[in-house]
C-alpha cells in the first residue's frame, strides 16, 4: 500500500510520480475501474506510447483534444500529453480537476517562446494581430488574439481580411508553410519543435529510393526542405486520415513516431516507415511525450496528482483566444 504523503513528497521533490507499484495488478483493468469510480476521462495525444493510447477514451491531435476537453462531462480530466495540453484543458474547465501523469512533460516548441520575451517582440508590431499555435504556454496564449492548431491554422488565417497584419508564433516552420499556402507575409517568431527539425532530407531521400512506391507524408512543423519532397503535408489527424484513404500501401511518415500505432491499427495491411533523423538516436520520438507511462497514468488517477493549478486572471486571458479558435473551427466544420 502506497502512502499518499509519500506520493505527495515525491511530486514536490521531483515533479512527477516515480513510485513502485504492485507488479501483480492488471493496470489496464485498474485504470478502467478508476475511470468509473471517479467519473474520469483519459485524453491522449497521438504521440503517446501505444499502451496509453489503448486505454484512452479519446485520442487526437491538439484541436481534437481541445474540443473534447471543452465538451466533456467528466469530473476529472487525465491528460496524457504534455504540459501545455493539460493547461488548455484547465483553461476550458476551471471547475474540473485536470491531471497530468508527469509534470515534467514539457514541449521544446513551447519553451522556445518565453512570454516575457514575446511580449517585447509583440510591442514592436502594435498594428499586428497575434495568431499563436496551440503548442505554447498559458502565458503565451494570454498574449494572443487567436489560437490555432495545424488542423485549422490555414482556415483561421483565411478568415481574416487580406490587409490584416499578423504575427505568427511560436513555430517558424509552420508559419513559413502557412505564408506560402495563404499568400500572406506574417511576421514569424523564431521558434521550432526539436523533433520536427531533426529529420534528415538526405536519409529520407535514400529511404524513398529503397521504397519507390511509398508516399512521403509530413507534418508542417518540419523544415521547408523536407516539406518540398512530401506527397502530403498535414496535421497529425490529417496524416492519419490520408494514410487510411490513400490507395498507397507504403508510407514514409515524417512526424513523431507515436502516430504509427494508430496508423497500423487503422490500416493493418499497409506499411508505415518512420522517417529517420539526422543522427543515430531515436530523436523522432518526443522525449517529453514519452515521459508519460502507463504506470504514471495509473498512479495519477489513483491519487489524483499531479494536478494542474492556474491563476484565474491568467486563465481568463488565455481562454479568449482559445474561444475564438473554437468558434472559427465550428464555423468551418473543423
Amino acid at each position: 500500500m502506497i502512502d499518499i504523503n509519500t506520493v505527495k513528497s515525491k511530486i514536490e521533490s521531483v515533479g512527477f510520480l516515480d513510485v513502485d507499484i504492485d507488479v501483480s495488478i492488471d493496470i489496464f483493468a485498474e485504470i478502467e475501474k478508476l475511470k468509473k469510480e471517479k467519473n474520469a476521462i483519459v485524453l491522449a495525444h497521438y504521440y503517446q506510447e501505444p499502451d496509453i493510447q489503448d486505454v484512452a477514451d479519446f485520442i487526437g491531435d491538439s484541436l481534437g483534444l481541445a474540443q473534447q476537453a471543452e465538451k466533456t462531462q467528466a469530473d476529472i480530466i487525465v491528460f496524457a500529453g504534455v504540459h501545455f495540453m493539460a493547461e488548455t484543458a484547465k483553461i476550458l474547465n476551471p471547475g474540473k480537476k485536470v491531471l497530468l501523469p508527469d509534470l515534467k512533460a514539457g514541449c521544446s516548441l513551447s519553451d522556445s517562446a518565453p512570454p516575457e520575451l514575446f511580449k517585447k517582440f509583440k510591442e514592436k508590431y502594435p498594428d499586428h494581430l497575434v495568431i499563436t499555435y496551440i503548442n505554447c504556454s498559458a502565458g503565451m496564449k494570454a498574449l494572443s488574439d487567436i489560437i490555432c492548431t495545424s488542423s485549422n491554422a490555414e482556415k483561421i488565417i483565411e478568415s481574416l481580411p487580406k490587409e490584416q497584419k499578423i504575427i505568427f508564433a511560436p513555430d517558424k516552420n509552420l508559419g513559413a508553410y502557412l505564408n506560402k499556402k495563404t499568400g500572406r507575409n506574417m511576421v514569424l517568431w523564431n521558434g521550432a519543435c526539436m523533433v520536427h527539425e531533426i529529420f534528415s532530407l538526405e536519409k529520407i531521400t535514400k529511404l524513398k529510393i529503397r521504397h519507390p512506391k511509398a508516399k512521403i507524408i509530413a507534418h508542417p512543423e518540419c523544415e521547408e526542405a523536407v516539406l518540398t519532397v512530401a506527397d502530403y503535408i498535414g496535421s497529425t489527424t490529417g496524416l492519419l486520415k490520408y494514410s487510411q484513404q490513400s490507395d498507397a500501401t507504403e508510407f514514409i511518415v515524417v512526424t513523431e513516431t507515436g502516430i504509427l500505432h494508430q496508423m497500423q491499427k487503422n490500416s493493418p495491411h499497409k506499411t508505415f516507415i518512420p522517417a529517420p533523423p539526422n543522427n543515430s538516436c531515436a530523436c523522432n520520438d518526443c522525449p517529453h511525450m514519452k515521459l508519460n507511462t502507463l504506470e504514471k497514468l495509473y498512479l495519477c488517477m489513483k491519487y489524483e496528482l499531479p494536478e494542474i493549478i492556474m491563476d484565474e486572471q491568467l486563465r481568463l486571458a488565455a481562454k479568449k483566444p482559445i474561444d475564438r479558435m473554437l468558434e472559427i473551427s465550428k464555423q468551418y466544420g473543423l
